[in-house]
């Protein structure tokens, strides 16, 4: 059987494109295609894909918060991320909110066919730039100053939230705060511990909990 896919993408002409390459296969077929994020969230659901192309940029809900709220509803499925940026936060957002691998638009059709059939076997395909952003961030040596100290209350409750896999609009909804605030208290958090990104802070806080537990 075909493998399915569905894709994500408010491009016209890319979507179009994805739909011949994909049925030009012979070993896979797209069963879906969607516009934005809410489409997705009403169709993808009920076609239940193998395979998500998710497009990170939507005209609505960004695919990153799409791609959270269809992997808690399909768990089994895989999304591969496919956007034009390779933006070190966004990259980690992504995988945070469950995404399987992250391609660019650069990539050509071959890289990209080669990539849905890696993911459908359990694989992690990720553009060349975005795996040497990955990589690039375990290179960074752990400052000896606990930085949970100078941790605002509040700070300290996004981050809890935040390693817990919640994404920004969630935590705001939790704490009864706006999405805004969110970011800035991630900023500050960013900047208190010296990380870049989600992922880093999330490695950082769970490194250092058993020391305050202790």
């Amino acid at each position: 059987m075909p493998t399915t896919i569905a894709i994500v993408e408010d491009d016209a002409v890319i979507c179009e494109d994805l739909t011949r390459m994909i049925g030009e296969t012979g070993d896979m077929t797209c069963i879906c295609s969607c516009r934005n994020g809410q489409a997705a969230l009403h169709k993808v659901p009920k076609c239940r894909p193998e395979v998500i192309i998710m497009d990170i940029q939507l005209p609505d809900i960004s695919g990153i918060e799409c791609t959270a709220r269809i992997k808690r509803l399909l768990p089994e499925t895989k999304v591969l991320m496919f956007t034009i940026r390779d933006d070190e936060d966004q990259i980690f957002q992504a995988l945070e909110a469950g995404a399987d691998g992250y391609l660019l638009k650069s990539a050509r059709p071959p890289e990209l066919m080669r990539a849905l059939r890696e993911i459908t076997r359990g694989g992690g395909p990720m553009t060349t730039e975005v795996s040497r952003v990955v990589v690039q961030s375990f290179f960074k040596p752990v400052p000896a100053h606990d930085a949970w100290d100078d941790l605002t209350p509040r700070e300290r409750d996004v981050l809890e939230f935040l390693v817990d896999g919640h994404v920004s609009k969630e935590i705001a909804t939790r704490l009864f705060i706006s999405v805004q605030t969110v970011n800035y208290h991630l900023k500050q958090i960013y900047q208190k511990m010296n990380v870049r990104t989600r992922t880093e802070a999330a490695v950082e806080y769970l490194r250092r909990r058993p020391a305050r537990r202790a």
